[in-house]
């Protein structure tokens, strides 16, 4: 298994963007729809890297990224920039148009702040239960399990579905007005859930009701589409 780099001096503008994922990750559908909402998936180059076969904590694949965490963005030059928000930050100062992260400071503080917390409250915490208290990706990548831990993260989860549904009673995004990274973060959140089948509780109407209109975005059904032709 090799990740070869490549090097150029082509502008990021003009030239292929790289991106290391996995066709239907959570955290790689979050980059995915970002990159859709903006039309900018027919510039990225996707190269696959295997979650289930656990090819993000090889050696390779650790030499492109520390973390061995999925996405990876790579530049033309060489420059390799991981994190959704990171990375979403990045598409925007490329094409402002949609703005995913804010136009105005109260707006980029506000979509930032949202963002972190459908991290932390929301979809870190499934991806801690899917982690600890499931089989996950397997023993070659489960080194270590907490199944205690991770019932608790799968409580916080539930708990994280509760606070966004009260949110979405008042407000037709997550941040507020508009749609944002925050709202993508929350859809990673829907789509971890989904996987390791966490329902959200019934009484959430309106978090229900927002992920139904999520569904009718173009940019979610182009999501949707790769996964089931399994593009990489």
């Amino acid at each position: 298994m090799t990740f070869p780099q490549q090097r150029s001096d082509a502008s990021p503008t003009t030239s292929k963007l790289k991106i290391y994922d996995w066709f239907n990750g959570p955290y790689p559908a979050r980059v995915r729809i970002a990159l859709a909402e903006k039309g900018l998936l027919p510039n990225v180059e996707f190269v696959s890297v295997n979650l289930w076969t656990g090819e993000h904590k090889k050696p390779e694949f650790l030499a492109i990224n520390y973390s061995g965490t999925l996405p990876v963005l790579e530049l033309s030059d060489g420059t390799r920039i991981a994190e959704c928000t990171a990375i979403t930050q990045y598409l925007d100062s490329l094409d402002g148009h949609p703005t995913l992260t804010g136009e105005t400071p109260v707006e980029k503080g506000i979509i930032h702040m949202m963002t972190k917390r459908a991290e932390i409250e929301f979809l870190d915490a499934v991806s801690t239960y899917f982690h600890h208290a499931t089989p996950g990706l397997g023993p070659e990548v489960e080194l270590y399990q907490n199944a205690e831990w991770g019932g608790r993260m799968r409580d916080k989860a539930i708990r994280g579905m509760r606070y966004f549904d009260n949110l979405l009673k008042d407000q037709p995004f997550v941040a507020g007005d508009k749609f944002s990274m925050a709202d993508i973060a929350v859809l990673g959140g829907m789509i971890f859930a989904s996987l390791v089948q966490l329902p959200v509780p019934e009484e959430c109407v309106a978090l229900r009701a927002w992920h139904a209109r999520m569904q009718e975005r173009s940019s979610v059904q182009a999501w949707r589409a790769m996964v089931e032709r399994g593009a990489v």
